[in-house]
């Protein structure tokens, strides 16, 4: 199984179009086999999961996402795990015991600040990116 995290300074991204980067983890049984870091392609309609997708992922694990960005990582049969917090390394642990929990993406879209394409940041419920 291969999935993508969304990931910025060692820390699941609050928003997983604005990361800078996603760690890419393959797990055969419950082992991680590979693991690398690889760079954000851009913030655009449809532009990271079809990326994800030509690299095998088939999860996205990450703090928040609209309604639209999982509609388009469906539409590339990528499942979306959202409200994801912590730690890379933590959270990859969670993965491999079966206990990872998604919850409320934790982005307000379509509101302020994170609403637009030349946005960097986006609305959070505790206020913080």
């Amino acid at each position: 199984m291969r999935i993508a995290i969304s990931t910025d300074s060692g820390y699941v991204s609050p928003h997983f179009g604005r990361c800078p980067e996603f760690t890419i983890v393959d797990i055969e049984g419950n082992t991680v086999v590979r693991r690398e870091v690889v760079k954000n392609p851009g913030h655009a309609p449809g532009v990271i999961p079809k990326f994800l997708h030509s690299m095998g992922a088939e999860w996205i694990v990450c703090g928040g996402m609209g309604r639209r960005a999982k509609e388009f990582f469906e539409e590339f049969g990528i499942h979306t795990v959202v409200g994801v917090e912590g730690n890379i390394d933590k959270v990859i642990e969670k993965i491999l015991e079966g206990t990872l929990e998604g919850g409320e993406s934790l982005c307000e879209h379509g509101r302020g600040k994170g609403s637009g394409l030349g946005n960097n940041e986006c609305d959070h419920h505790n206020g913080e990116h």
